[in-house]
C-alpha cells in the first residue's frame, strides 16, 4: 500500500469556486498509485470542498445564489459576526457543502465524470489563502 500527502495553498479572490482538479491530478500522478482514493480536506471553517459541474459556469452561479438564500449574509438572527456580516453565513455554507471529498483513483487517474471537477468553495467575500490537504492511498 502506498501513501502520499501534500498540503496545497489555494488563493481565492473572494466568494466563489476555485478549480483544484489539476492540482489533485498532479498529486495523484506524483503518488504513482494506480488504484486507490484521493481524500481532499479543507482545513477551514468558512471555505469548503465539493465535486461539481465543470462545463457550464451557470451551475456555480446558481449554487452560490442558492447558498445565499439558505444562509444570507448579515442575518440579524446570527450571534457570531466577529469578522463582518459574511462571517456566520460563511460557516453555515461550509457546513452545507462539507470539509472533505473522496475521489476514487482508477488506472492512475481521478475517476471524475466527464463534467465533474474538484472545487474549493470560498464562502467569504474577501480573498483568502486556504490550506487543502490532499492524501492519496492505494496501490
Amino acid at each position: 500500500m502506498k501513501q502520499h500527502q501534500e498540503r496545497v495553498e489555494v488563493r481565492t479572490r473572494g466568494r466563489g469556486f476555485v478549480d483544484l482538479t489539476s492540482e489533485a491530478a498532479r498529486v495523484v500522478a506524483h503518488a504513482q498509485v494506480r488504484t486507490g482514493v484521493l481524500v481532499a480536506f479543507c482545513a477551514h471553517t468558512s471555505a469548503s470542498l465539493c465535486v461539481q459541474e465543470n462545463a457550464d459556469s451557470a451551475v456555480k452561479r446558481d449554487l452560490l445564489a442558492w447558498l445565499e438564500r439558505i444562509a444570507p449574509d448579515g442575518d440579524a438572527r446570527y450571534e457570531h459576526d466577529d469578522e463582518g456580516p459574511d462571517d456566520m453565513a460563511a460557516h453555515l455554507r461550509s457546513v452545507l457543502t462539507g470539509a472533505s471529498v473522496s475521489i476514487p483513483i482508477v488506472a492512475g487517474a481521478l475517476a471524475l465524470g466527464t463534467w465533474q471537477a474538484l472545487y474549493l468553495v470560498e464562502h467569504r467575500t474577501r480573498p483568502h489563502t486556504r490550506g487543502v490537504v490532499l492524501h492519496v492511498l492505494g496501490q
